[in-house]
């Protein structure tokens, strides 16, 4: 098997961010027991120290990762998780024409049943029509979302966009089936279309303000240039 490495966005004595591939899970899982590569031992074998991940990204999601290098800073940087003082912002293609921005804060149900808050801003960046035919439409538009989700609930942007049927694009569990297909059989799609394109935060050693940015993966850009969109 080919050597993985992974991009490093960031690094200093006390933290490490990297550029997470898409289709990595980011640490062991009862639901994917047959997997044997994590973005974690990856991480460890690669610098040769104790890591651990301050936040969670899904398997087909790319970006910005954030590890700590020493369980105190893991327990600083999780805090600033855990205020909503972390600034993260995401990429994502959704089915459909967005408005300019907007806000939803619906709540989202929790795994153990009741329902937490959850607050996800976006603005479209851009629009698209193809001539592809869908279900009953002859033709299929798409936004591209910049997304900042205030709170980090369990699959936010996802189900906040099933929610507002804006799907996102090669999402298999909250998105629309149709235009999943159409994707895969048009443009070869495999993945989620969803990047966490940019972290910032204070830094909890030096007290600086962090800004983190990611380049889009391949087969983001790919997808992009397929439907005629500019790569941002």
């Amino acid at each position: 098997m080919q050597e993985i490495i992974l991009p490093i966005l960031y690094q200093d004595e006390h933290l490490v961010a990297i550029n997470k591939p898409h289709n990595l899970l980011v640490h062991r899982s009862s639901i994917a027991a047959d997997e044997s590569v994590f973005a974690l031992q990856l991480l460890r074998d690669q610098l040769g120290c104790w890591v651990s991940p301050c936040h969670r990204l899904d398997r087909k999601t790319s970006g910005v990762l954030l590890f700590a290098l020493s369980t105190d800073v893991d327990k600083e940087i999780k805090k600033q998780f855990e205020n909503h003082s972390v600034r993260k912002k995401y990429l994502a293609l959704v089915r459909g024409y967005l408005p300019e921005s907007g806000t939803t804060d619906r709540p989202l149900e929790k795994e153990k049943g009741g329902f937490q808050d959850a607050i996800t801003h976006f603005r479209c960046f851009q629009q698209v029509e193809l001539d592809i035919e869908v279900s009953r439409y002859p033709k299929s538009r798409y936004s591209l979302a910049e997304i900042t989700p205030e709170t980090g609930r369990m699959h936010q942007i996802r189900r906040h966009f099933a929610q507002l049927r804006h799907y996102l694009i090669g999402d298999k569990t909250y998105g629309e089936c149709k235009h999943n297909k159409m994707f895969e059989q048009k443009f070869g799609l495999n993945t989620m279309l969803l990047h966490a394109s940019e972290l910032s935060f204070i830094h909890p050693i030096t007290g600086e303000n962090l800004y983190i940015e990611a380049p889009m993966n391949e087969e983001f850009k790919r997808i992009l240039n397929e439907i005629g969109m500019v790569i941002p």
